[in-house]
């Protein structure tokens, strides 16, 4: 379903959630009333995908900040044309193919993480999101009760999550609720594969509710995928969905740039 909005098209490309973007050019600023739709349409949507923007580091960065203010990220590798923008190429900084969302070493983690794509393969190296609040929202009640006051254990040391960089050992931790309440309003599950345990359950007790969890957010029917070509631009809201890029392309290309954004904590 496609609709018109001012001065872009918007197609839905899932039942529950995501959604390209088309029609505008993100290289130039946008008005106030633009900026405000599509602020509206990723609260909504949760994933927007901007086809063939090519958008320079500065260019990101101001794409981001349509919807959010940049972070800053303490250890990652940086950018030469701007410090908050992070390159990565698999070859060296390797591949993150599981279910997880990003930032969780800090409190709050990244509200946004956003990509622009500067070669990939010609087949495979999709992407894949699942929604969060439509997996929490399928729960019955008293799993929902459950879910109250338990939270998740995370590594907390920040160098553990730049590019390339190998997991040393765990010395330091976070935790994060298990259920959050949403700017758009809504609640969702917050998990990742990362998971260390649960807290506010038996240890036997949450390891059984972490995997069912973990298998349950990541189910077909909560999720939506993406092809890339080069110029590629897309954001996703970080603490309402989770991610997995598909590791079916073996030693193709796949050079891309991170952009994130985040509450001061």
């Amino acid at each position: 379903m496609t609709t018109t909005l001012n001065e872009y098209q918007l197609r839905r490309t899932g039942t529950r959630f995501g959604a390209e973007i088309n029609g505008i050019d993100l290289r130039v600023p946008v008005s106030e009333g633009i900026r405000e739709s599509l602020v509206r349409d990723f609260r909504e949507h949760k994933v927007l995908v901007f086809r063939g923007q090519h958008l320079s580091p500065d260019q990101q960065v101001d794409a981001v900040r349509i919807f959010d203010e940049p972070f800053d990220h303490p250890t990652a590798v940086r950018h030469s044309e701007n410090p908050l923008v992070y390159p990565y190429d698999v070859k060296t900084t390797g591949k993150a193919s599981t279910w997880h969302i990003g930032g969780l070493w800090r409190n709050p983690p990244f509200s946004i993480e956003s990509l622009v794509f500067e070669e990939v393969s010609e087949l495979g190296g999709n992407t894949l999101w699942a929604d969060l609040q439509a997996a929490y929202d399928d729960l019955s009640e008293p799993y929902k009760e459950l879910l109250e006051g338990v939270s998740a254990v995370y590594d907390s040391d920040s160098r553990h999550y730049a590019q390339g960089a190998e997991k040393g050992k765990i010395e330091t931790t976070i935790e994060h609720p298990l259920v959050r309440l949403d700017r758009n309003g809504r609640k969702g599950l917050f998990i990742s594969s990362s998971a260390l345990g649960l807290t506010g359950l038996p240890e036997s007790e949450g390891r059984s509710v972490l995997a069912f969890l973990l298998s349950h957010a990541s189910s077909p029917q909560y999720t939506i995928r993406f092809g890339w070509s080069a110029g590629d631009f897309v954001l996703w809201n970080n603490l309402a969905t989770w991610h997995y890029a598909i590791d079916d392309y073996g030693t193709g290309p796949r050079r891309y740039r991170k952009v994130l954004a985040a509450e001061a904590s």
